[in-house]
Formats: structure tokens, sequence, C-alpha cells
């Protein structure tokens, strides 16, 4: 049997590093020519890593349309468009509701959502002329519920399994599928500096420790997710957000509570009591 990846080729951004790292080398290994786009230097070395060609390296930003454009362009160059993986991403850092400034959230917001957007917007077309193709976005378990990452972040990784759920019904009848892989704690450059604290503090076994699996992720095992998903294995799987996390959106971990909110636990449980 042919396989299906060759002559076939697949857009990963946030190809530098971490997930889309994992993804272009998955991607190339099974036989597609894989174009990389980020705007950090990594993805040129890694284009020159994989063998045979099979990774042109593109450097811009995932959320300008010119650069996205350019992107489904040189595809068309190399072959047939069938997949997209919208990966590229940023957290925009801790800040809260209360001290975010308009300027992190239209950044955040832009990256995360307005980014997948263009790649939705510009690649489906042509995937359409094709025949099929696939979109898949990478959105976190902070788009699925509060409590796994900064405001802006959960607030853009949410709207982004909205604009999946939205765009899927907008392409009825194209065969053109769009599907949000939502990974938990992955072992990445975003998460790392947090990881290799706890392991330096001798807390290495409280990393993923909230999820059933007990340990994080790797950039690996979400590849392969996506590659799934832009595979004919997944034909009539649209639509969907898929968590990868070991289990943990599986249920409400509950939230240690601070000495301060244990000591007003204890004040309202006193006053309840003499009442």
């Amino acid at each position: 049997m042919q396989n299906e990846w060759n002559g076939s080729v697949v857009i990963v951004t946030g190809a530098a590093s971490g997930i889309g790292r994992a993804s272009v080398r998955a991607f190339a290994e099974a036989g597609a020519k894989v174009i990389a786009s980020d705007i950090a230097e990594g993805v040129d070395t890694l284009a020159t890593e994989i063998a045979d060609g099979m990774c042109k390296a593109l450097r811009g930003d995932a959320g300008n349309e010119a650069h996205v454009r350019e992107l489904v362009a040189e595809a068309e160059r190399h072959g047939v468009l069938r997949g997209f993986f919208a990966n590229a991403g940023i957290t925009g850092g801790p800040a809260p509701v209360s001290e975010a400034d308009p300027e992190l959230w239209l950044t955040v917001l832009r990256v995360n959502l307005v980014g997948p957007a263009l790649a939705i917007k510009h690649a489906a077309p042509v995937m359409a002329r094709n025949g099929a193709g696939a979109i898949t976005c990478t959105a976190s378990v902070a788009g699925l519920r509060a409590g796994a990452g900064p405001a802006a972040y959960s607030a853009s990784k949410a709207g982004l399994i909205n604009l999946v759920q939205v765009s899927a019904l907008e392409l009825a009848g194209t065969n053109v599928r769009v599907n949000a892989i939502c990974p938990g704690l992955i072992e990445t450059n975003m998460t790392q500096k947090y990881i290799d604290q706890a392991r330096a503090a001798g807390l290495g076994k409280m990393v993923g420790a909230t999820n059933p699996l007990r340990r994080p992720g790797q950039p690996e095992e979400v590849a392969g997710l996506a590659m799934f998903l832009t595979s004919q294995a997944a034909s009539f799987v649209n639509g969907q957000a898929i968590a990868i996390d070991g289990g943990l959106s599986a249920s409400h971990p509950t939230t240690p509570r601070t000495a301060a909110g244990q000591a007003l636990a204890a004040t309202a449980a006193s006053r309840a009591t003499n009442n």
C-alpha cells in the first residue's frame, strides 16, 4: 500500500522547539514534505538536520497574515497541501486579569487565536481544491476550564477551541477537517524552567503529579496525536478538542489551601459552630 504521506505537504508552525519540532521530525520521517515556521533561528537548524530535504524552513510570525500566505504558497510549490499544524503559541506571562494590560492581551490573542484563524482562512480553500485536508490547532487543557494557565493564555485557548468548532461547520462539504489538541503539562521550552526548578529542589516526583499518570508528557507523544488527526486514520474526526494530558482533565483536581486560606476557613467554621 502506498504511503499516504508521499507527495503530501504539511505546514507546522512553532516548529523550532518542543511539540512543533517533534512534529516536524515525525511528519518528515513518515514521508511528508514539511514547511516549518517559527520566529526563532532554531527552525533553520532543524531543516538542515532532516535528511533528504524533507523540511524547508521559513522564518516568520504565525500571527502575521503575509507570513501565513507565504507558508501556503510555499507548500503548493512542493506538492499537495494535506495538513496544517497550527502549533505556534505563547503564554504571555503569569499576569492575572487584574494586572494584564491591553497590549499583553492583544499579543497573546494575535498569536494564539488569530494565527490559527489565518491558517484556516488560507489553507482550507487550497485543501478543498485538492479534495481533502486536515488542520490541527494546538489549544490547551487551560482552554477547557480554569486553573491550568494564566488569564490571557487560557482565554485564547478557549477561543481557539470554539474557533475549531465553528470552522468545522463552516467547512461542511469541503472534506477539510479542523480539530484541536489540548495538551496538559508537556516537557517543552515553555515549561522546562519550572520543571527544572522542581527537580533541583528535590520535588521531581511532584512534576505532573496532578494527573493519573503522575508524569509530564513528552513532545513526541503530542506529535503522535497531531499526526493521527492529520492522517486518513482520523478521517471521521472533525470539530473536536482532544485532551492529551495524562488524564488531568478527567477530574477536577483540588488545590491545597494556603495558610491564609486555612485560617479563614477555620474562622468560618468556628463562627458556624458558635452560631
